[in-house]
């Protein structure tokens, strides 16, 4: 593989089955314009886990110990069944932004309508399975039976919620692919606001304690959901919308593949934080715990990089609509350059504040000292992992799934073998090695495709 295909995409001076040598040079307009992207999204990404931190919160200053635990459980359901449905945000993207690009509004319109009627589908479908889903998930997390009674009515009511938490992913995923970061961040930010000044309301002026904390959440998602349709109606034509276009076979199916393998893709990205954080339980409470808080820690890189992510899903789609390979050599360069950049920044920041940070999020010793004992792989993590994140990004945009499901089963396959066998010669430093080679296996699987996707995608300017 050619390392700078992989880091700075390819050039158009020839054409045909061979890509020429990437050039790294790039303008100031081309990073202003990444970063005046980025910065948006990025604080878009970081709003998202704040809906279940800000129910933690208010639950853990109620009377009952119970009320933070049922709070905790719940949360841990709807973060786990609403992340298995990203690929509503991650397909609308890359539909989106390639109509886009093509300057196709109708198509635009059918992509945005489709996403919008499969999240009202999707969260119809979990409200009607919610005793199942719910009773399962609890029974799976355990608890007792006061946390049980008071996670079953948080998710009672929060359930409602489903519906409009999906639209919203395809609402995100609208305005992602139009490069609408900052009503993007608008949109997030909106739901904060109104679930802290509901469910503070609620708990502290009308006692509803655990209910009002779901009430709050609830009502926040919704109107999220109502000011997201209002903000991407005007590309929604709805007076030329007609049922036979939204219903188009061809239409469908490449939606149902791209939902299908984004969905494995997400699936096998999830079971591998979970065997990770298996491994870590095998090796006892204060190891689990350690790795925990490095995880959080690790995830305000994730953030960052996610957000150089989520622009280059946009403009890879936008330059592949409209046909443009400059444009999409700028996208690659540009983008990739910011992120390295990013993940440099991120990696010096943990080695220059990271026992710091580790101090914030514990007390107590056991955990303190092997946190910091295991901080080193948190500060190299960055370094590795932006490349899968990038690529991540590209093939989003290309609206390759196929790829992207692929390349995270064979990352996860490799992590899960040599997790086995490092952890068995090194300990929680052998699993944190694994967990670092996972993602570089993320970014090799998708970089040894990127040629062939650079010209299955952009046949000429």
């Amino acid at each position: 593989m050619d390392e700078s295909i992989l880091a700075a995409g390819v050039t158009n001076t020839n054409r045909g089955n061979s890509l020429p040598t990437a050039k790294w040079t790039v303008s100031f307009a081309e990073i202003k314009k990444i970063l005046l992207l980025a910065f948006p999204l990025i604080l878009s990404n970081l709003t998202q886990p704040l809906l279940t931190s800000v129910d933690t919160i208010l639950s853990g200053h109620q009377n009952a110990p119970s009320v933070l635990g049922g709070v905790a459980m719940g949360g841990v359901f709807f973060n786990t069944i609403f992340w298995s449905f990203g690929f509503l945000r991650m397909a609308t993207t890359g539909l989106v932004a390639q109509a886009y690009g093509a300057q196709k509004e109708d198509e635009l319109s059918a992509h945005v309508m489709r996403a919008i009627c499969l999240g009202l589908g999707l969260g119809l479908a979990v409200i009607l399975l919610q005793k199942p889903l719910i009773h399962l998930a609890l029974g799976v997390l355990g608890g007792s039976a006061e946390v049980r009674k008071q996670a079953l009515l948080y998710c009672g009511i929060r359930i409602w919620a489903a519906p409009a938490s999906l639209v919203n992913y395809a609402v995100l995923g609208t305005l992602l692919g139009r490069q609408r970061a900052r009503g993007a961040l608008l949109l997030q930010a909106s739901i904060q606001v109104v679930n802290i000044a509901v469910a503070l309301w609620l708990v502290s002026v009308m006692h509803w304690g655990i209910a009002g904390i779901a009430t709050g959440t609830l009502v926040a998602e919704w109107c999220g959901c109502l000011l997201g349709i209002g903000m991407v109606s005007p590309c929604l034509h709805w007076h030329q919308m007609q049922w036979h276009t939204l219903c188009q076979v061809n239409a469908l199916q490449r939606l149902f593949r791209l939902n299908r393998d984004i969905l494995l893709r997400t699936l096998s990205l999830v079971a591998a934080y979970g065997w990770f954080t298996r491994q870590g339980a095998v090796a006892g409470d204060a190891v689990l715990a350690a790795n925990a808080v490095l995880l959080n820690v690790q995830a305000i890189a994730s953030y960052g990089l996610d957000g150089f992510a989520n622009v280059t899903e946009a403009l890879v789609g936008e330059s592949i609509g409209a046909g443009d390979r400059k444009r999409f050599d700028t996208v690659l360069r540009a983008s990739t350059i910011c992120a390295l950049v990013s993940a440099v920044l991120f990696s010096l920041f943990f080695a220059g504040v990271g026992t710091h940070m580790i101090d914030w999020f514990t007390n107590q010793p056991e955990v303190l000292l092997a946190a910091k004992r295991y901080l080193p792989w948190v500060i190299v993590l960055p370094l590795v992992a932006v490349w899968g994140f990038q690529l991540d990004g590209i093939f989003i945009g290309a609206t390759r799934a196929g790829d992207l499901r692929n390349a995270m089963v064979i990352s996860l396959t490799g992590f899960l073998i040599l997790s086995w066998l490092f952890v068995s010669w090194w300990g929680n430093d052998g699993l944190w090695l694994a967990f670092c080679c996972f993602m570089a296996l993320r970014g090799i699987t998708l970089g040894l495709r990127l040629k062939q996707v650079a010209r299955d995608v952009m046949l000429q300017d």
